[in-house]
């Protein structure tokens, strides 16, 4: 059954580009459902595809003690959503390392919920946004701690570089707290490449392209450093980056 097609009234979708999204919806519209067993481990790579809209939905499960590690490149030239739902039993531990990277009109999104329902859960999102001309880029992600999640462990940071003053950066981290015994952090930042430091760059004999996108690497590529096979997903960072510099 093809679920009711979402509003800008929805606050999950309030900055997606719905009109890029229609024509592809009935293909995409239930989400993937993923279960990590008791103390299994689990990791993916999301790499873009060829189409102007992306669109990936996915509820993941996590038994207790499982770890489970997603590593994301969001670079859809239209129209690109990232949307995972996140369950965490007792002990479970979870990883997300995403970046949204746009140019021209594009619009690219993350959007998280990851419910801690076990104690000693341990969730890590780390998310880095690079957008140029007219381009969006957002997070919205939200921490569930329920009520029985003790020692719970929780943190998200979201950073955005915006290149041209066009560019807009939504970052919205949100926590829901119904346990008194955890540690949950989340933070912020949007800003521009360093005047600074693109000056030492070109002092060293960079054209003003490479320094910035030097630069940009440094920001983003180490996301992936920690994945198994992280090769392909950096190959595709760097000529995702070299579109917007």
């Amino acid at each position: 059954m093809t679920a009711p097609f979402p509003t800008h009234k929805q606050e999950e979708w309030r900055y997606a580009d719905l009109d890029a999204l229609r024509p592809v919806w009935e293909r995409f519209a239930e989400p993937v459902t993923v279960t990590v067993g008791a103390g299994e481990e689990f990791e993916e790579i999301w790499l873009p595809v060829a189409d102007d809209v992306q669109l990936r939905r996915v509820q993941l499960s996590l038994g207790e003690g499982a770890n489970a590690r997603i590593f994301v490149l969001n670079a859809a030239p239209v129209y690109g959503r990232i949307e995972l739902e996140v369950s965490l039993a007792a002990g479970a531990q979870f990883e997300l390392y995403g970046a949204n990277i746009g140019t021209g009109l594009s619009t690219n999104e993350i959007v998280t919920t990851v419910m801690h329902v076990g104690e000693g859960g341990r969730s890590r999102q780390t998310i880095r946004s690079v957008l140029n001309g007219k381009a969006v880029g957002s997070y919205l992600g939200k921490v569930e701690v329920a009520r029985g999640a003790q020692q719970t462990d929780a943190e998200q940071s979201v950073k955005a570089m915006l290149l041209d003053r066009g560019a807009t950066a939504n970052c919205k981290p949100e926590l829901e707290i119904f346990a008194d015994d955890v540690k949950c952090a989340h933070g912020a930042t949007v800003g521009e490449l360093d005047a600074m430091q693109l000056f030492y760059a070109e002092s060293r004999g960079l054209d003003p392209a490479s320094a910035r996108a030097l630069l940009l690497e440094g920001f983003v590529m180490g996301l992936w450093d920690s994945a198994n096979e992280p090769d392909a997903i950096c190959a595709a960072g760097r000529e995702a980056l070299r579109r917007v510099v």
